[in-house]
């Protein structure tokens, strides 16, 4: 047998899956920039080092940060008394689940009442060459496993760019780290061109990677081809057909 072979369950999405794509980005860029125009892209870090932050290894403390921060600005979005982007629920992705903010926003449309977009962020530090530059994305099997499950799922990457500098608190003669979010990007993974994703086989089912996160290129396509993009990319690794054929009975992705 080979993978052509097999009679794959066929994702399908709905007529305006586009459209609620785009408000999703759209809203979260608004929610970025209004933050970032607004002052509140700041993570401040107390710390009693005399040199302050290492500089040279910031990158690996900086990803849980800029997720709680990103997390806090939903939130107070969507707390806010004018909640002017649509918001109706913020929640943080449990750990290990493919998305680190869930976010649902209200729809006027006759199609549906609201839209949920899953969120990935994303932390490159602007002051250390390559940093963040191809990151993990998500498991092989849960991403494509998603789609199969729900047609309409919208993954979304929010890469956000930081530096980082000290400064000392001449009260407490402490350093002070600050952590800037400087400036953010939105994509939604389904639409990144076959050029941009790269599969991993190391960790489990294996990792969906983005080649250069800061230069992508954007193409049209359905859940479907997704999937049999993704299934692709898996193929030509080392973990090839009889490894595939045994993830996609185990999670049901054959007819």
């Amino acid at each position: 047998m080979s993978y052509d072979s097999h009679e794959l369950k066929i994702p399908v999405e709905s007529a305006d899956y586009k459209e609620c794509s785009d408000f999703i980005i759209s809203s979260i860029n608004s929610i970025m920039k209004d933050a970032m125009d607004s002052g509140r892209n700041k993570i401040i870090i107390d710390t009693n080092l005399k040199l302050g932050i290492p500089m040279e290894n910031v990158n690996k403390i900086a990803g849980p940060f800029i997720e709680a921060w990103a997390y806090e600005i939903f939130s107070e979005s969507l707390q806010s008394s004018e909640n002017k982007y649509d918001l109706i629920n913020v929640e943080a992705g449990e750990r290990l689940n493919l998305a680190d903010v869930v976010l649902q926003f209200k729809r006027s449309s006759p199609e549906r009442m609201g839209v949920t977009g899953s969120v990935d962020v994303k932390a490159t530090s602007i002051d250390i060459k390559g940093s963040g530059k191809s990151p993990n994305i998500t498991s092989y099997a849960k991403i494509r496993s998603a789609y199969v499950e729900d047609g309409d799922f919208i993954f979304i990457i929010l890469s956000i760019k930081h530096r980082v500098y000290s400064t000392r608190d001449e009260e407490t003669k402490m350093m002070k780290g600050i952590m800037e979010v400087v400036s953010s990007h939105t994509y939604d993974l389904k639409y990144l061109s076959d050029s941009d994703i790269s599969y991993n086989p190391a960790l489990g089912t294996g990792q969906i990677q983005v080649r250069d996160i800061h230069y992508v290129t954007l193409v049209d396509r359905t859940a479907a081809e997704f999937c049999m993009l993704l299934d692709k990319k898996f193929l030509a690794s080392n973990k090839g057909y009889g490894q595939w054929l045994k993830y996609a009975l185990q999670n049901n992705w054959i007819k």
